[in-house]
């Protein structure tokens, strides 16, 4: 595949291959440059994490929120996104301790760790801390989970307004996300200065043996990947249809391409919307309520390279996590992802997040950027897919006929 010259994915890989010829050139010497290019980054994802938080969950949760016809149609279809995103975490859970990419690597990173905060906490206490007592200072000290707790039932509530005052705060959240996007796109078009810092550390103080690592990682998520797609997702849809469900990926294409090259499930949408109606035979009540809200907050393949990446990264800082300690870890994956936007890196912007929540230091991001790009085209693509079998499925638990000929 071509990649544009001016394109970010272009730049990230000509930071990583800059910054790897530097500290290889350089040696240990250009730490002291390496090192304020990579904070520099780090400190601007910081700077937006938490707005970005506020104005995308709640304008999410608004947007759901205003559609009049949930009912049970709304409530199977939520129980659907939370099933295949519980399955995709699970998948990707198993792989990454089967296979333990980050055990054993070379890679160092700056800051120490001595424990992961998440990882010690009981659920009675991850569900106690999820409610926050105090939501500004919550806010202020950077604890997400509570802040996405608040952002939910505050849009919630937003919605149980009266006019104009509904409209109004909707549209006040709804135009602060778009403010927040494009700031942090901004903030995304400095990870080629990051991407060059930490990976010219990396070389002048380990050299290339770092990065067999960071390439099994990548096949360890291309993998869970891979077996979402064509295992669990057919099965689910075999189970409640008892049709052949590659009937319905015969008429995915143009939608799949169109994910993979454009990283996004919303310029995606109405491809996805014509093949589920035209080849699956899904109607256009189910697919105009299903695919939407899919594309807001079903993320199957964004929340196992999420999973994946959490684990990886306590693996590089010498964690062992066991079970209990990992079905933390799991659960505020699943928690941290539903706000998820649907536009290019988002996966990046979550990572972030999580890696905030569980008390992962954000360092990590610049690791796993250096192949983050690609691996986006890849669970974009799993997430439209996962729409579109959500949207048959839920259309034959409501009685429709689909995937005939």
């Amino acid at each position: 595949m071509k990649i544009p010259v001016r394109s970010l994915t272009f730049w990230i890989f000509a930071g990583l291959f800059g910054g790897m010829l530097a500290g290889r050139a350089v040696g240990e010497p250009i730490v002291p440059i390496a090192d304020p290019l990579s904070e520099i980054f780090l400190r601007l994802l910081r700077m937006a994490i938490m707005p970005l938080i506020i104005t995308s969950l709640t304008a999410a949760v608004i947007n759901v929120g205003e559609r009049r016809n949930l009912g049970i149609l709304g409530a199977k279809t939520f129980a659907y996104y939370i099933i295949t995103s519980l399955a995709a975490i699970l998948t990707g859970q198993v792989l990454v301790n089967i296979l333990r990419p980050g055990v054993g690597s070379s890679i160092q990173l700056q800051e120490t760790v001595e424990a992961i905060p998440a990882a010690q906490q009981s659920f009675t206490d991850l569900l106690l801390n999820i409610i926050p007592e105090n939501p500004f200072q919550a806010l202020a000290e950077g604890q997400v989970l509570p802040v996405i707790f608040f952002c939910v039932l505050f849009g919630y509530f937003v919605t149980r307004m009266d006019e104009p005052h509904r409209t109004q705060l909707g549209d006040f959240f709804q135009g602060s996300f778009r403010v927040m996007m494009k700031l942090t796109r901004m903030v995304i078009w400095t990870a080629p200065i990051g991407v060059f810092g930490i990976n010219a550390k990396i070389v002048a103080t380990t050299g290339f043996d770092a990065f067999r690592s960071l390439g099994f990682y990548f096949a360890v998520v291309l993998i869970g990947l891979f077996i979402h797609a064509t295992v669990t997702l057919p099965l689910f849809v075999y189970i409640v249809t008892r049709k052949n469900p590659f009937r319905h990926y015969k008429g995915m294409p143009p939608a799949l391409i169109t994910a993979f090259s454009t990283c996004s499930t919303i310029v995606t949408l109405p491809l996805t919307m014509e093949a589920v109606t035209d080849n699956s035979k899904v109607s256009e009540k189910i697919s105009s309520f299903v695919l939407p809200i899919g594309a807001t907050v079903n993320m199957d393949g964004t929340a196992l390279y999420e999973c994946v990446a959490v684990i990886f990264i306590a693996q590089i800082y010498g964690f062992s996590l066991g079970l209990h300690q990992q079905l933390i870890i799991v659960v505020t994956a699943l928690l941290a992802s539903i706000g998820a936007a649907s536009v290019p890196m988002s996966g990046l912007v979550m990572m972030s997040i999580i890696l905030a929540a569980v008390g992962l230091p954000l360092e990590g991001v610049a690791v796993i950027l250096t192949v983050d790009r690609v691996l986006d085209m890849f669970r974009t693509t799993v997430n439209v897919l996962s729409d579109s079998c959500g949207a048959v499925i839920i259309a034959k638990l409501d009685g429709e006929e689909v995937l005939t000929d």
